[in-house]
């Protein structure tokens, strides 16, 4: 895991549960990850203390799993729990984003723009985290326009959960769209001021984009049930 930058403010294990969400939501946490409390307390400049009470909090959410021996990793999802997250992703992400319309402006689509045409440019670069970074900023953008906290709460919840599996998106299960971009089309929705079209591009960007990272998956589980070494993600 890389290093922390250092906290220095009050209410610590709440700034390190978020932090730490950050990290797991922009999939620069990986399943399987060991999180050491010692270690993030150094990096982090803080007691153990705090660190201690952010990982089990992350565990009762469903990020993280505690393993014989006291040890703390990122939870790795099975597809089947993909999917339903995927399900309920379906119905909160268009509602959030049919309710940020009114919210949104000509400067923030340009920002939208911009956050997408580095999406592209990380994608052609092959620098994959940084593409998984913008596709988080991309969708957070949007959905936070909303302005309804309680709703991004769910989603985030969400996220955190699915969030460290999409380490596995590139190359293998690398987004592709039978026409453009969906996040294209979602701009175009939002400019548009169309709702049944925003919602439909924010569906297909998890149904059409998500096909064949779907169809990884189901390969890696289908080799792990065989006895094979599942194909390794390279590393960052």
């Amino acid at each position: 895991m890389n290093k922390l930058p250092e906290i220095q403010a009050t209410s610590l294990s709440s700034q390190i549960y978020l932090r730490l969400r950050q990290e797991l939501m922009s999939a620069r946490l990986h399943p399987g990850d060991r999180l050491k409390i010692r270690d993030l307390a150094q990096q982090l400049g803080t007691s153990e203390t705090p660190v201690r009470e952010a990982l089990f909090q992350l565990v009762k959410d469903g990020a993280l799993e505690m393993k014989p021996g006291y040890y703390i990793r990122v939870r790795r999802i099975s597809l089947k729990e993909y999917l339903e997250l995927r399900d309920i992703r379906l119905v909160l992400e268009p509602y959030a984003a049919a309710k940020a319309m009114p919210h949104i402006d000509e400067p923030f689509l340009s920002t939208l723009e911009e956050i997408h045409d580095k999406l592209v440019q990380a994608e052609r670069a092959k620098d994959y985290a940084a593409a998984l970074q913008y596709n988080y900023d991309f969708h957070f953008a949007v959905h936070r326009k909303s302005e309804m906290p309680h709703l991004i709460e769910m989603i985030e919840k969400l996220w955190i959960q699915a969030g460290p599996l999409l380490s596995l998106l590139y190359p293998h299960g690398h987004p592709t769209y039978e026409g453009r971009h969906q996040h294209v089309n979602v701009i175009a929705a939002l400019r548009a001021k169309d709702e049944a079209a925003l919602r439909h591009a924010f569906e297909q960007d998890l149904i059409e984009g998500g096909r064949k990272f779907i169809e990884h998956l189901a390969g890696i589980e289908s080799k792990e049930e065989a006895g094979d070494e599942p194909p390794r993600r390279s590393r960052r």
